[in-house]
């Protein structure tokens, strides 16, 4: 049996993505993401925050790119990935990252500036999904 590999998180962007595009005009996009948690100790209220690097590729990181920004809500799934590389002096280093395979932005009405609602699916954006199209008609 394999095992599985699964990521959920609703954060806040911690700056805006970061859109590069490599060999082919493949695009990737990164930002950092906060998510908190709040639990009592000594009877006084305490707020542990952690980061979380987020990668998107392809359409997906095509549609991010556009409507993500720092401070918005926004839920992930992806999966997690742990990587190498060297830095500029030659030491090799890690990274653990979460490659994201789709994401909804949530929050108010008010929040996204008459934008409408979206969800994204890494298939729907490299279709070139109409996202708004299916959402006009949704019943909630």
């Amino acid at each position: 049996m394999s095992g599985i590999n699964k990521v959920i998180l609703v954060g806040h962007l911690g700056k805006d993505p970061e859109i590069r595009y490599l060999e082919g005009n493949v695009s990737v996009v990164s930002f950092p993401l906060a998510t908190s948690e709040t639990f009592s100790k000594d009877g006084r209220k305490i707020e542990q925050t952690e980061w979380h690097n987020i990668v998107m590729w392809r359409g997906l990181a095509d549609v991010a790119a556009k409507y993500l920004q720092k401070g918005k809500l926004v839920y992930i799934e992806g999966k997690l990935r742990t990587r190498s590389f060297e830095d500029k002096t030659g030491i090799k280093k890690y990274t653990t990252e979460i490659v994201a395979e789709n994401f909804t932005l949530l929050g108010r009405k008010s929040d996204f500036d008459n934008e409408n609602r979206q969800v994204v699916r890494t298939e729907d954006a490299d279709a070139g999904y109409d996202h708004n199209s299916e959402a006009d008609n949704l019943p909630f």
